[in-house]
């Protein structure tokens, strides 16, 4: 933006509160979610939902523990009525739901909506107008403070005095100043105070007061402000559920509604993966496993967030960001070469321990909310060693020695970078093979076997065939084992130019049952070092073969 252009804006004022509680006020357990999902969010589609669409969704709202979900504004459109009535004539609502109507202060409204909740268990009316000096003035042509209150009042009395026509229906009642956010907080109070005379609340049957940052005007430290100042100035607290409906218009919706709950807050309103108009509604699915993580009950379940994703992609045409915190493609995924390291180790030391959750860069396990350590770490030119080696075991069941795995990284992001993209893990595999597995370029094991006559005690006897640039040699050597037996034959062919320095083998998991593989480093007398690897279903050929492959690998 141009220096000529921030003559525009104006700081937001901040909150006097200078003896504010809220910053040493930990978040210890949940608030009553709302799933405003089928309203806020459908009315944010290019292509709102139908109703078998809206179905679909709600259903996944049930199951995923929602108690109160806002399921439209019946008075607003034909499909949002038909979509309450289908729920209510084929007794789609559980017991312990409770469905929230959107209303605005409006007596015709407001009559539609009771016709739209006749025969509905447990209803919220949710009737709302804005307050904030900048409606007032614009979209209200400078009404008056005495004006606005004057509508949410009579339009509280409307409700009550409706609620007789369906008895059937528990009725609660939330009324939200509109535009809370920049509204003058003694005004907000004041109007909510004239809808808590009327409505006449307690603490078995209270009100909510839903207080919206309809536009994320401040930082959320303000916001918080408010609403500590708002629950600390309200009368008949205890008949009151405070309730939060933040937006994200400077990308820090979660982070007020956290702070909001800290300040006081009982209730949070919000959409699946934050849905909603302009920048969004408040992410439920971000805050609610924000608190997981910090080993919170939140009452919501998600424990399968791709199928979640899937119905919420499926039925809203949206698309989940691939960084989206929890959900996304690649937020449980490392690039890095050194964040993969320390993943990687991370994860080893869980096999051991899992007791508590200690990975580094990784907030909670992903197996929680139903993702797999598959996708974790990628590999890409930025990648390193630890990356390629925690793919390779994980996926492919070859655990590398430590000092093998600089070798193999580089052979391994040098090709990323010469493709310049991500490689795949079975990309990764083969190469791995092709590079370090059963190598045979040079020289190759034709045929190998091992007797224990004939010899000293603690000693093999390997009489070998191998292929050296196409000739064949028949070579006999003794040792005190299959590699050592294997090397004294080599050594008389004049093939034993190296010494081996590090040996390990262990059986492939996850692959044969027969599989083992093993490892093996070797040290010419001119200082190069190169690593073999040798897979077979018997331990000992296995590693001959890691041998041979480093023998090859020590001559290119």
């Amino acid at each position: 933006m141009k220096s000529s252009s921030l003559k525009k804006y104006r700081p937001f004022s901040p909150v006097e509160l200078s003896d504010r509680q809220w910053p040493d006020q930990p978040i210890t357990a949940a608030p009553t979610w709302c799933s405003v999902d089928l309203r806020d969010g459908n009315q944010a589609l290019a292509v709102p939902m139908n109703v078998s669409q809206k179905l679909e969704l709600f259903d996944l709202l049930v199951s995923i523990g929602f108690k109160e979900i806002e399921i439209g504004f019946p008075s607003a459109s034909d499909t949002e009525f038909e979509f309450i009535r289908k729920l209510v004539e084929e007794k789609l609502i559980p017991d312990d739901v409770k469905l929230q109507c959107l209303v605005q202060a409006r007596e015709h409204l407001i009559h539609r909506t009771f016709e739209a909740i006749e025969g509905v268990p447990k209803a919220i009316i949710h009737i709302y107008n804005s307050t904030s000096p900048l409606q007032r003035r614009i979209t209200f042509g400078g009404a008056s403070q005495e004006k606005i209150k004057r509508i949410a009042v009579e339009g509280t009395a409307l409700i009550k005095d409706l609620v007789d026509t369906v008895p059937e229906t528990q009725v609660d009642l939330e009324y939200s100043p509109e535009s809370f956010s920049d509204t003058e907080l003694e005004f907000a109070l004041d109007v909510c105070h004239g809808v808590m005379d009327v409505w006449d609340p307690s603490s078995t049957n209270p009100i909510i007061l839903n207080l919206p940052a309809t536009v994320e005007w401040s930082t959320p430290n303000v916001h918080a402000d408010q609403i500590e100042w708002f629950c600390r100035n309200l009368q008949d607290r205890d008949s009151v559920r405070v309730s939060l409906h933040t937006h994200n218009d400077r990308g820090t919706g979660t982070a007020a509604t956290e702070l909001g709950l800290m300040a006081g807050a009982d209730r949070v309103e919000g959409t699946l993966f934050g849905n909603g108009e302009r920048t969004g509604n408040l992410d439920i699915a971000t805050v609610a496993l924000n608190m997981n993580s910090h080993g919170i009950e939140t009452g919501l379940d998600f424990s399968n967030i791709p199928k979640a994703r899937e119905v919420y992609e499926r039925c809203t045409q949206m698309k989940v960001p691939d960084r989206h915190p929890y959900a996304g493609d690649l937020v449980f995924t490392a690039f890095s070469g050194s964040h993969q390291d320390a993943i990687k180790k991370g994860m080893d030391l869980i096999k051991t321990d899992n007791s508590q959750w200690a990975v580094p860069y990784l907030t909670i396990d992903p197996t929680d909310i139903g993702r797999t350590y598959e996708a974790i770490i990628r590999i890409n030119s930025q990648s390193g060693k630890g990356g390629i080696a925690y793919i390779l075991d994980r996926e492919y069941g070859f655990d590398l020695p430590k000092a093998m795995q600089p070798q193999v990284g580089k052979t391994i992001y040098d090709m990323a970078d010469s493709l310049g993209r991500e490689l795949t893990n079975q990309e990764i595999f083969d190469a791995f093979k092709k590079q370090f597995v059963n190598v045979s370029n040079k020289i190759s094991l034709v045929e190998y076997e091992l007797f224990h006559t004939d010899v000293g005690p603690g000693q093999v006897r390997c009489e070998a065939k191998i292929a050296i640039n196409e000739a064949d040699y028949e070579v006999t050597g003794v040792g005190n084992g299959p590699i050592n037996a294997f090397v004294h034959a080599l050594e008389t062919i004049d093939q034993k130019e190296f010494k081996l320095k590090d040996y390990r083998s262990h059986a492939v998991m996850g692959g044969s049952d027969a599989d083992s593989a093993a490892y093996i480093l070797l040290h010419s007398d001119d200082g190069k070092e190169a690593w073999g690897c040798g897979v077979d279903p018997s331990i000992e050929i296995a590693g001959v073969r890691a041998l041979v492959s480093a023998c090859n690998l020590l001559k290119d």
